[in-house]
């Protein structure tokens, strides 16, 4: 199993970011799949999921409204488009394979991250 992010970088308060996630070495359109972010000295937080076909999506209260969650399943990729970004919001985001969509921040494989950084 391998997951591969990109799309993070520097972007000042109110700006946008769209992350993406390449998955590889397993069934991707057979598991719910989430973004959790951990911000420095922090514990990880679950950020998004979306179920296996992509029709159902659920996020954080911390996101919501701002952040929105998608998926291909002939790309074998996952994304996270970020509006209207705060300085809370930096963190090193991963993607995350989940146990399932109830259980979204059970998960089994992450990758290594892409980093998000708010700030003016």
């Amino acid at each position: 199993v391998q997951l591969v992010e990109s799309g993070g970088g520097m972007v000042q308060p109110g700006g946008s970011l769209r992350l993406s996630c390449a998955a590889s070495g397993f069934t991707f359109g057979n598991y719910a799949m989430s973004w959790v972010r951990q911000a420095p000295g922090k514990g990880p937080e679950w950020v998004s999921v979306v179920s296996t076909a992509g029709r159902s999506t659920n996020y954080a209260d911390s996101v919501k409204g701002r952040f929105t969650i998608s998926r291909d399943n002939a790309q074998n990729s996952l994304y996270l488009q970020m509006n209207s970004l705060k300085p809370q919001d930096t963190a090193l985001y991963y993607c995350a394979r989940s146990a399932s969509f109830r259980r979204p921040q059970e998960y089994d494989y992450r990758g290594q991250g892409t980093q998000v950084t708010v700030s003016s």
